[in-house]
Order: C-alpha cells, then sequence, then structure tokens
C-alpha cells in the first residue's frame, strides 16, 4: 500500500493511494486511528486492517463498492495537497557516510579502511521534527549559510518498537520506506569572527542539517511488503531536470536492515521513527555546483515515487553574531 499523509478541504488525513485517488481512512474506520503515526503507534495489526478494509471496498481496479461502515470518500490525487508521510516523527534518524564513492568526493577517502562493512559502523545523528517537510513545499534559505546542498536518500519509516534487534529481526519492525532529501547548509554565517575551538567544524557541520524545511520527506509512505527486497532499489536525484545523483542502495556500506539493527542497540526505535539511510555520491560540496533560490530538486526512487521541492529565496541579510549582525528575517 501506498500511505498518505494529506490536507483537503482545509482538514489533515491520511489515505490509501490506489489508481482512482486517496481512499481516505477515517473516513472508511471512524472508529479507527486518525492519522498515520496514530495507525503505526497502534502497531501492525492496524495496518493489515487499513488493507483488508480497502481490498474489502474495492472491486476491479478504479471500481468501489458501498462501504459496509463509514463513507468511503475518494479524492483525486490532484485535489490534495500532499503532507509529509508522517509530519512530524517521534524521532528523526539520520546516517553520515554510508556510501563509499560519498566519502571519497568529500574527503578523498581519509580514513575509510578497506572494509568498511567489516571494521566500522554507522555514523548517526538526529534532525528535529521541524526540518520535516512535504512534497511540493518550498524549503527555506535559512538566515546562516550561503551555500545549500541536497542529499537523495532512502528513508525506513518504523512500523514497530525495536530494542536491541539483529538484522533479521529488524525487517519485522519496518512498516515501509519514503524519500527523504537530507538538505544541507554547508557554511556557516555564524563562524565569521569566531574564535577557533576544537570541534567547531563538526558542530557546524550539524548544524547544517537543522534547518527548518531541510528534511523534505514523501512523497507518501509505501508499505514494506510492497517495497520487496529495500536492497536493490535505484536513486536518482535531478536540479531543473538535469541529473546530479543516481546511483543503488546496493551500493550502502551499512544495509537497511544492518542500520535499524545497529541504531536499536543505542536507542529504542518506536513506531513512526524515521530513518535516513545515507546519501551517494553527487553532492554540491563535491562539485560546487550549490543550489540556487527557484531550483526544483526532484529525489526519485524506484518503487516509491518521486519527491520534489524548490528551494526559496535567499534571506534579505545572514546572520553573523560575532561581528554584531543578528537580523529579523521574520522567521
Amino acid at each position: 500500500m501506498k500511505l498518505a499523509t494529506y490536507v483537503v478541504g482545509g482538514r489533515e488525513s491520511f489515505g490509501v493511494l490506489t489508481d482512482r485517488g486517496i481512499i481516505d481512512c477515517p473516513s472508511l474506520d471512524p472508529k479507527g486511528p486518525q492519522g498515520l503515526l496514530a495507525a503505526l503507534q497502534a502497531g501492525p495489526e492496524a495496518i493489515r486492517r487499513i488493507g483488508a478494509l480497502v481490498s474489502g471496498k474495492a472491486g476491479r481496479p478504479g471500481q468501489f463498492r458501498e462501504p459496509g461502515e463509514g463513507t468511503l470518500k475518494v479524492a483525486p490525487l490532484e485535489s490534495v495537497k500532499l503532507l509529509a508521510p508522517i509530519p512530524a516523527p517521534p524521532k528523526i534518524v539520520a546516517l553520515a557516510g554510508n556510501y563509499v564513492k560519498h566519502i571519497k568526493e568529500l574527503n578523498k577517502g581519509r580514513g575509510l579502511s578497506d572494509r568498511p562493512q567489516r571494521d566500522t559502523t554507522p555514523r548517526p545523528f538526529l534532525k528535529p521534527a521541524t526540518t520535516v517537510a512535504g512534497h511540493g513545499a518550498e524549503i527555506p534559505w535559512p538566515p546562516y549559510s550561503r551555500q545549500i546542498d541536497y542529499e537523495i536518500e532512502l528513508g525506513i519509516v518504523m512500523g514497530a518498537p525495536a530494542r536491541g534487534v539483529s538484522p533479521d529481526q529488524a525487517k519485522d519492525r519496518i512498516a515501509g520506506y519514503t524519500i527523504v532529501n537530507d538538505v544541507s547548509a554547508r557554511s556557516c554565517t555564524f563562524a565569521q569572527g569566531r574564535a577557533k575551538r576544537p570541534w567547531d567544524e563538526f558542530y557546524d557541520w550539524l548544524a547544517g542539517k537543522w534547518a527548518d524545511g531541510f528534511c523534505p520527506m514523501g512523497p507518501w509512505l509505501v508499505t514494506a511488503d510492497e517495497v520487496g527486497d529495500p536492497r536493490r532499489l535505484g536513486l536518482e536525484l535531478t536540479v531543473n531536470g538535469q541529473v546530479r545523483q543516481k546511483a543503488s542502495t546496493a551500493e550502502m556500506i551499512f544495509d537497511v536492515y544492518e542500520i535499524v539493527s545497529f541504531l536499536s542497540q543505542i536507542m529504542t526505535l518506536t513506531p513512526g521513527d524515521v530513518i535516513a539511510t545515507g546519501t551517494p555520491s553527487g553532492v554540491a560540496m563535491a562539485t560546487g555546483n550549490f543550489l540556487q533560490a527557484g531550483d526544483a530538486i526532484t529525489c526519485r526512487i524506484e518503487r516509491i515515487g518521486e519527491l520534489t521541492n524548490r528551494l526559496g529565496s535567499p534571506p534579505a541579510a545572514f546572520y553573523a553574531p560575532c561581528e554584531g549582525q543578528a537580523p529579523n528575517n521574520g522567521h
């Protein structure tokens, strides 16, 4: 199933995408979960019930019988505003450096072992929920960076709690997958005039991941059974139609099941958590071809779909506190 969160008629809801449109789940099952996060938190059985209800109301493709309970509402996809599948995930965990070619393009392979799958571990970091944006949303240009980058990533959406699980056990904890664009600020204007300190470079890199709207995801969640093997999916990112990134999830150092297993040793993963699994080579930080205002960034992942967003205009003034500049750009 493709499960989407959307706004229609000023009301936020969620539903199942079919060839005819989106079947509104709360209308189909008024006593059931009223949002996709709530459905995931209710457990895998709640998602299975949604699938059973949808298939029970559907005849041949494009045809629907009258429902036995609730009022069946089908909205054409073009009539709704898509939000991120989980607009406010409990956690967003992302991985740095999970593709060998991406590591090499940024630091020429310094510190990269000959057997990264055997003698290294994933490098996770967190992104706040305020970074989330949906398909079609404009990405705000933050007031603290002049260089904005893109990063296509496969997103894992958790469907059951995971604590200390093995890679094999991780498979049953995953609800499905989505597309994530881990937008990144590659320069920090607040570093201007600042005294040098250890670790500043790391913290500047981390701050570059945290701006509002810097985690577009969507356009929907595709359940794990429909995606099949997530370790063989093609990825492509274009900017204004020009291909910038093209790879396969087969190139990951750590696959999705290994990632979930590793993270579950560090923290409890809960339903609705989103894990961005790292980006392949081709980022602007390596090429110097950073995003410009108005650029359309389109991320495509096989068997999931297409996520498109545009970068907004730069602020009238940038934030440089050590130089006495703290502009108010109305954010």
